[in-house]
């Protein structure tokens, strides 16, 4: 008997933990290149920080089959930069969503050279293997001022995201100052729907500069929590 226990506790122990069911794994992919400044390195932080605390967004998650969702923070800048800030973590009501705001204030915040949504989207695609949760959709939201300048074409690294299961959504961020002496980019919203996005149901907010960049964030996580997408095809909506 005292055998038959042991070899029942061995087999308990070793058996992998269950997956935990949640209506979204999510990771947001910020873009942290030296396009942006260290203000509009701030305002993009406090946006993401406000919408996670949002009511709306809050009452999104819990709206859900499962009424909890999984999120981790990426920041990105080249190829070979891509940090995990906060791992994945499960959000289902205020408390959780306040604790995982709370850590994100206490980053510090980082630029680094070059861009590469590419690079992004591949690290972040890796991240949703063997992460504790299983998800009803898979998501990452990627947020940037440019376009791909580094590593392999974004529309490859889209592709084989999508081949997978996972959706990839898309927050331009359109601004009219030059960067190291070149003119702003005024076609990146048409340049993240043509390469960058990607998926079922995938779509985009555009943020007219980083001062409505905590509006369009509030506006796309809750389009994203919600499933509040059109059957018809990636959709463009502008903040």
């Amino acid at each position: 008997m005292r055998r038959i226990l042991a070899l029942l506790v061995f087999l308990f122990a070793a058996s992998p933990a269950a997956a935990i069911p949640v209506d979204l794994e999510l990771v947001l992919a910020v873009d942290v290149s030296r396009s942006i400044d260290q203000d509009e390195a701030q305002l993009q932080r406090e946006g993401y920080v406000r919408a996670l605390t949002d009511e709306r967004v809050i009452q999104a998650i819990r709206s859900g089959l499962h009424g909890r969702i999984a999120i981790a923070y990426v920041e990105w800048a080249a190829a070979h930069l891509q940090f995990t800030l906060i791992g994945w973590t499960l959000i289902k009501d205020r408390a959780s969503a306040e604790t995982f705001a709370g850590k994100l204030a206490e980053m510090p915040i980082q630029a680094h050279s070059r861009t590469s949504i590419s690079g992004a989207i591949d690290y972040s695609a890796r991240l949703f293997a063997n992460n504790g949760y299983e998800g009803e959709r898979l998501v990452i939201d990627v947020s940037g001022d440019g376009r791909n300048n580094d590593g392999r074409p974004a529309h490859l690294a889209r592709n084989e995201a999508v081949a997978k299961g996972i959706t990839i959504n898309g927050l331009p961020i359109l601004n009219d100052r030059p960067t190291f002496g070149f003119p702003a980019d005024a076609n990146l919203d048409t340049y993240y729907e043509t390469d960058v996005i990607g998926g079922p149901g995938a779509f985009m907010v555009v943020a007219q500069g980083f001062d409505a960049f905590a509006a369009a964030i509030m506006s796309k996580l809750i389009r994203e929590i919600a499933q509040l997408t059109s059957d018809k095809g990636p959709e463009d909506l502008r903040q």
